[in-house]
């Protein structure tokens, strides 16, 4: 008897370590809707034999109320796992299922086909080593199927496999094959594919998934099942240095202080030197801990905590290197950017920027041109919808250690963060950094703003006035410069019709228009402040996202908000420019308050009302509670 339990239990322990060492393919399905992803991995579980009898029947059951087969197990309810797949019988979001064979681990990405989930498909892809593209084999390449391989190709994927799927619906007609792989290759040739395999199969029937086809014996290729478990699995993070983007500082007791995080490429042992950036400190590994152990050494992958010989300053979203092969750092870049949000994206507009574990702000600067992924033309563009894809320049508000995306894609991949909303409006991926970046550095000047404050026996500060048209804005500024020239203090008054004649007379008053103007008068008011100056802004200014941005351009207590706050009625009844009645009309377009938005402050540090007051009284009770 215990030579028998001792026998069962060795073979468990060899099974088991025969599985852990399986290596793992991470691979992708897209295509456009229809074309057979969920019902072709639905077939790979269950002809791997990778689902438990409950599920086979669970299947069978769904398969009646939902499927799509007229009864018969329909394969794609094995991944569909909303309601609202289920009821349309589409892919939605992504669906991951992990499986395995005899002889590798897989983990799959089911990605949506529909254009409007495109967004969906991306975050699929940006872990994959291998996509399988499918085509319906009655409509041929269409663009969808132009579009997934484009983001493929983007996101650094080399193996495709082209699935040309319901083969059984052409009467396995070969000459179809051939003309849909041309037709493929054909349009591929302007990707950065490696290999592209093309397999005639049928997802519904199991043609060429793992067994053969008997239908299309002139086929000669590989099954499905046999690309996937013989594809090459590409090894850079391995072949790297060290790359780990410090997570959060471990300070349990006051004798311990580590470094936490997962390491994002190569490998590193004690004794190891290695480099923090961006500020470049360098030091040596001490230890490797991982809960109670200490570690030789840790690869591409694992989470541990990493302690220094030396005491150096490194927090969350520091990179600790290799010193012999560190990476770069940078504030500026070139990057591929896929537009992912239902809101337009604007040039100047400042978003959140989540790169690794680091978090900041960036603005995009310049959008050099969209592509049109059925043509590959590429055109200029100052906004970006849904799904858009475009390549752009963003500036930074700090320096971050970087790569080049095709280099490391885990440190070269980011997103952009709506900063109200906290929603991903983004999905990035550095080509490289500006050269201006590394060339252009602040000049230390003898007389700071320190000194000009001192001089003029003020403090700098900016008076962002903000509210509708008609609201009062320009006329109390005006007041309220007037009384304080007359008290001594060197002003200024930015506004915004004025503005307009000269500085930004190139700007319309589209929404892209209007950040820009924005954002190029938070600059001359920063400079103007830096002169020890008090500037008055007075501009509509009717986006929160593009107030915060010149807020964060000054020192505590140097950019104040003062919200004009009058209704839309009584700016409209005063319309002394005849604006409105205009708007109204239609003769004006992105009018604010009419049609365009305006986004009220949530925190100004002043809220003014001109309804019950004259702009001269208004003026002196802020002047009451301003402090100079």
């Amino acid at each position: 008897m215990t030579t028998t339990s001792n026998t069962s239990n060795q073979a468990i322990e060899n099974f088991m370590q025969q599985q852990n060492d399986l290596d793992m393919l991470r691979f992708i399905t897209c295509g456009s809707v229809d074309d057979g992803k969920s019902t072709l991995i639905g077939r790979l579980l269950y002809e791997a034999k990778c689902i438990f009898d409950d599920q086979v029947a669970s299947l069978k059951q769904e398969s009646i109320s939902y499927g799509t087969q007229g009864g018969d197990m329909d394969f794609a309810l094995l991944v569909d796992g909303l309601a609202a797949e289920r009821e349309q019988g589409i892919t939605i979001d992504v669906a991951y299922r992990f499986f395995n064979t005899d002889k590798r681990k897989f983990i799959v990405a089911d990605t949506p086909g529909h254009e409007q989930y495109t967004r969906n498909m991306v975050t699929g892809a940006s872990n994959a080593d291998l996509a399988v593209i499918l085509i319906d084999a009655r409509k041929g390449v269409i663009e969808q199927t132009k579009r997934h391989a484009f983001i493929c190709s983007l996101l650094g994927i080399k193996q495709i496999v082209l699935a040309i799927n319901k083969m059984d619906l052409v009467d396995y007609d070969e000459a179809t094959f051939e003309q849909i792989h041309g037709d493929f290759l054909a349009f591929a040739q302007q990707l950065n594919f490696g290999t592209v395999t093309a397999i005639p199969m049928s997802a519904l029937k199991g043609d060429n998934v793992i067994e053969r086809s008997v239908d299309m014996t002139w086929f000669r290729g590989p099954t499905l099942m046999a690309m996937l478990e013989t594809a090459p699995i590409p090894d850079l993070a391995n072949n790297h240095g060290l790359r780990f983007p410090v997570q959060w500082v471990n300070r349990p007791h006051l004798d311990f202080r580590g470094f936490s995080g997962t390491i994002a490429a190569g490998s590193v042992a004690p004794g190891d030197e290695v480099r923090v950036l961006p500020s470049g400190a360098t030091a040596k590994i001490d230890q490797i801990v991982l809960f109670d152990q200490q570690l030789d050494q840790a690869q591409c992958g694992q989470a541990v905590t990493l302690t220094l010989d030396k005491e150096i300053d490194a927090s969350r979203g520091d990179m600790i290197v290799s010193a012999k092969d560190p990476c770069e750092v940078s504030d500026q870049f070139e990057v591929e950017l896929v537009w992912m949000a239902d809101d337009q994206g604007y040039l100047g507009r400042t978003y959140g920027m989540q790169i690794g574990t680091n978090w900041v702000n960036a603005q995009i600067t310049e959008i050099k041109y969209k592509t049109n992924v059925n043509t590959m033309e590429q055109s200029p563009a100052r906004t970006m919808e849904l799904n858009d894809i475009v390549v752009a320049k963003l500036s930074l508000d700090k320096e971050v250690a970087y790569e080049a995306y095709q280099q490391c894609r885990q440190i070269g991949a980011f997103i952009l963060v709506d900063k109200f909303s906290n929603a991903t409006v983004g999905a990035g991926m550095i080509n490289f950094a500006l050269r201006r970046a590394a060339n252009v550095h602040r000049q230390d000047l003898a007389v700071d703003k320190a000194a000009r404050n001192k001089l003029n026996g003020h403090q700098g500060k900016v008076l962002w006035f903000t509210g509708l048209s008609g609201s009062g804005k320009s006329t109390i500024a005006n007041a309220v410069e007037q009384k304080l020239h007359k008290q001594g203090i060197r002003t200024y008054i930015l506004d915004g019709d004025n503005v307009r004649h000269g500085l930004n007379k190139d700007l319309g008053f589209s929404e892209a228009d209007r950040i820009e103007n924005i954002r190029r008068i938070a600059e001359v008011a920063q400079l103007m402040v830096d002169a020890g100056i008090v500037v008055l802004t007075a501009f509509i200014s009717p986006f929160r996202a593009e107030r915060d941005m010149a807020r964060a351009l000054f020192d505590e207590g140097e950019f104040l908000e003062i919200f004009v706050d009058t209704p839309l009625e009584v700016a409209e009844q005063r319309d002394v420019k005849g604006l409105y009645l205009k708007a109204r009309k239609g003769e004006i377009p992105n009018f604010t308050g009419i049609s365009s938005p305006y986004e009220a402050p949530l925190e100004a540090e002043y809220t003014l009302s001109t309804e019950d007051a004259t702009p001269e009284q208004v003026a002196t009770q802020l002047l009451q509670q301003l402090e100079f």
